[in-house]
């Protein structure tokens, strides 16, 4: 698994907790808001992992909202999920372009896109050479 580097798509601040591992690696820390409860959590920073924790529970099929911890933007995108039509929430990559998840806990749907394909796509390379070696 890719281990990525997120920042706010709105602030540009780190969202990388070095504190807080989950899968052995620093998590992505965000602020979520669930029926009028508001509290932090903790996502892997593994692409491809679901693991998380949370200051409260929050049940499977729940839409949660986000918010960044420093500038408490509402990260909710314009794109709903494709499965099962809550919001996606877009968080860029430091080295360029955007990994966007589902806002409801248990959905799998999960993508990257990247703005300006080459560069972007060359920096992520970069970024991540063990997993790209040319054959």
């Amino acid at each position: 698994m890719i281990q990525v580097n997120i920042k706010c798509p709105k602030c540009g601040k780190s969202l990388m907790d070095e504190e807080h591992k989950i899968d052995e690696h620093p998590s992505v820390g965000l602020i979520i808001e669930l029926k009028n409860r508001r509290g932090w959590v903790r996502l892997s920073s593994l692409y491809g992992s679901y693991n998380l924790e949370s200051e409260f529970l929050i049940p499977e099929g729940e839409v949660v909202c986000f918010f960044c911890p420093f500038c408490e933007s509402d990260l909710a995108g314009p794109r709903k999920c494709e499965k099962c039509d809550a919001v996606m929430i877009p968080l860029k990559f430091f080295d360029g372009g955007v990994v966007e998840i589902c806002s409801r806990k248990g959905c799998k749907k999960h993508l990257i896109e990247f703005e300006n394909l080459e560069n972007e796509l060359k920096a992520f390379y970069n970024a991540y050479p063990l997993f790209f070696k040319p054959k």
